[in-house]
């Protein structure tokens, strides 16, 4: 039969009925579950009787899974619902389908109705993919897509339907054969609404005569509600996924049907799944830590001669460097991995501050004074690091949190609450460091040159680092650092400063675990002059009288298995980093800070895997002295992820 494998691509209805039970509805989640489709024939007239395959993968669900509308009578214009989720049944050879009832005054009225056991029956929209010829007049539909699904006033098929009850008196048997349904062409899919135009085997009954009048009143203000609920779904969803770059995911949640709230989880929890881009670092053997020599690169660079055997080196390994994303800005520079500012050299030597007493015939390890500089102890306090960065990094924040209710009874309403979320940013910022070494120390081939050099643009580095981690400014390029974050805690001494005090320090702590921040990272940060004054602040409050000193040194301290160096049981770190010299009132210039906190809740990035070394020797009146300029720059970023896990004193008068 020819006609028969016309349908197929051609969009059909099917009329089915069944009884819908309360017992199956989740009127909390306004949802409900029940069969759909069966293997009925139907009868298409000359077509012939036309049955649905049930086996496995004979029915595509992607539509119904797509967020299909649960609608009245097929008409787009009376939207009950969505379907939430379509399967098959393989046991009952039935395709069943889990619908949600809209909050609109059409989906409130159906859930009603059915909750009465008023709507019983339900239908179908499905395009037709494949057929084959069974004889006898019948074919059967080996493949089809159902489109949609209504709730309807006339059934056809009494063996589906929202979880029949086989006590009404129908078995799993049951069978009325529908009538011929219209057949919506392909070409007039996209504008011509589906319609119900089932002529039924019994006439309406009265109930069902009057639910439809009732429906039809509302029906119009109900599409009107859906539509501007739906723009407003839609349009928020497309914004909130277009701000973060997720417009596929976007796509996605509209088309599920997904809620506000729902997709502000999605892409929060999409957030957090992205990785964030970066290189590998450039790793060194043992044998590469000790070839590589930073003033063999220094000398090349200078000269222009990378012929030798360690230039080539450490040219080679700039290359793998620059390939990560770190560009050199000048010819005479190279870029020098950070792992290869690890390796310490076999010998140390000693010397004037630019070298030139460094050259010395017999190498001694214990001449060489090294100067005294700022200890660098925020990493070591726990501040994440995020090696090898490319381009510009977001992070996610939880900003606020869902609320819970203790309900009063089985039908009281959870009021709706939305979590919030916004995120960090990291972007490149530069820092450098400028040496100068005489001309004669850097054409020294020895270990004690080397690890001079070596030390002390790390080292310098890493200082610049610190300061940026707890006090960076956040203008004139600056990162900005956890005393200039807004929204930290703070602490007053007095309107002029005061001097520490217990209880200051205990407020201190009071402003950051009130904000449920705590854990292994918790300690203060402070300078040499309030250590000092610590370190003579005895439990009661002064430095005088019998209490016990505020600052531990007893290993088997208190409660929190205090260690050397430790108030009320946190870890103290001491940097000359901390500012000295505030002004609180009318104490100018001469106030210290105290900064207590979660430091694994600050983060530093580091672009690329490594830091470019530029080189001059024609530098003003260097040249004149035979120095060389040696400048360093690094890139990074400093973030804090939960300003309320810090808090400061800004005024403590020493």
């Amino acid at each position: 039969m020819e006609e028969k494998r016309d349908l197929e691509g051609k969009t059909l209805l099917r009329d089915f009925s069944g009884l819908l039970e309360s017992r199956n509805l989740n009127e909390e989640e306004r949802t409900i579950e029940f069969p759909f489709s069966s293997e009925t024939p139907v009868d298409r007239g000359y077509l012939g009787k036309e049955i649905l395959d049930h086996r496995e993968g004979s029915i595509d669900f992607s539509r119904l899974n797509a967020a299909a509308p649960l609608l009245f009578n097929h008409s787009p214009d009376a939207v009950l619902g969505v379907v939430e989720r379509g399967y098959l049944d393989k046991t009952k050879k039935r395709g069943m389908a889990v619908v949600r009832f809209a909050k609109n005054a059409a989906g409130e009225e159906a859930l009603n109705l059915v909750k009465d056991g008023i709507y019983r029956n339900v239908s179908f929209g499905y395009s037709v993919n494949e057929t084959e010829e069974m004889g006898d007049g019948a074919y059967r539909v080996t493949s089809f897509t159902p489109a949609e699904v209504s709730l309807v006033s006339v059934p056809a098929d009494y063996s589906v339907g929202v979880s029949r009850a086989k006590s009404e008196g129908l078995s799993d048997n049951s069978v009325t054969v529908a009538q011929e349904q219209p057949i919506i062409k392909d070409n007039e899919r996209a504008t011509a609404p589906l319609e119900a135009a089932t002529v039924a085997s019994t006439p309406p009954s009265h109930s069902q005569m009057t639910e439809n009048l009732d429906l039809d009143m509302v029906r119009s203000k109900a599409a009107s509600e859906a539509q501007k609920e739906e723009r407003s779904r839609i349009a928020s969803i497309t914004s909130l996924c277009r701000k973060h770059g997720f417009d596929e995911l976007g796509t996605q949640l509209v088309e599920n049907g997904t809620s506000l709230d729902e997709a502000r989880a999605a892409v929060l929890d999409t957030i957090g799944k992205k990785p964030v881009e970066t290189v590998s670092p450039v790793e060194l053997s043992k044998r590469e830590e000790a070839d590589y020599s930073i003033t063999a690169g220094i000398r090349a660079a200078l000269t222009g001669d990378w012929s030798s055997r360690d230039a080539g080196f450490v040219r080679e390994l700039s290359q793998e460097v620059e390939a990560s994303g770190v560009k050199r800005t000048t010819e005479k520079s190279f870029l020098v991995p950070y792992a290869a500012l690890q390796k310490r050299a076999t010998y140390v030597t000693s010397g004037a501050t630019t070298g030139g007493n460094l050259v010395e015939t017999e190498l001694k390890a214990d001449d060489f004074i090294e100067s005294l500089k700022n200890n660098t102890l925020m990493i070591g306090l726990g501040v994440g690091t995020l090696p090898g960065l490319v381009g510009d990094v977001a992070i996610p924040r939880r900003s606020g949190n869902s609320t819970g209710y203790w309900l009063a009874n089985e039908t009281t309403a959870i009021t709706q609450s939305e979590s919030t979320f916004d995120q960090i940013s990291l972007s490149p910022k530069n820092y450098g460091v400028l040496s100068k070494y005489s001309r004669q120390t850097l054409l020294q081939a020895t270990p004690g040159i080397e690890e001079l050099v070596r030390r002390d643009l790390s080292s310098t580095v890493m200082i610049g680092v610190d300061l940026a981690i707890l006090n960076g400014s956040g203008s004139s390029g600056q990162p900005t650092g956890i005393m200039q974050t807004s929204g930290i805690g703070s602490v007053a001494g007095g309107t002029n400063g005061a001097a520490i005090t217990l209880e200051n320090m205990i407020n201190l702590e009071e402003e950051v675990l009130v904000d449920n921040a705590g854990g292994d990272n918790m300690a203060y940060v402070t300078n040499a002059k309030v250590l000092s004054a610590l370190k003579q602040l005895r439990a009661g409050g002064s430095t005088a009288g019998n209490g016990s000193f505020l600052w531990n040194t007893d290993l088997s301290g208190i409660g929190r298995g205090a260690t050397p160096g430790t108030v009320n049981g946190y870890r103290v770190g001491v940097t000359n980093q901390v500012p000295a010299n505030l002004t609180k009132g009318s104490t100018s210039g001469s106030c210290s800070a105290v900064v207590f906190g979660d430091y694994s809740q600050a983060l530093v990035g580091f672009w690329g895997n490594g830091m470019e070394l530029a080189v001059s020797d024609s530098d003003g009146s260097d040249f004149t002295k035979a120095l060389t300029s040696v400048r360093a720059i690094t890139t990074l970023d400093v973030a804090v992820r939960q300003a309320s896990a810090f808090a400061a004193i800004l005024d403590v008068t020493t």
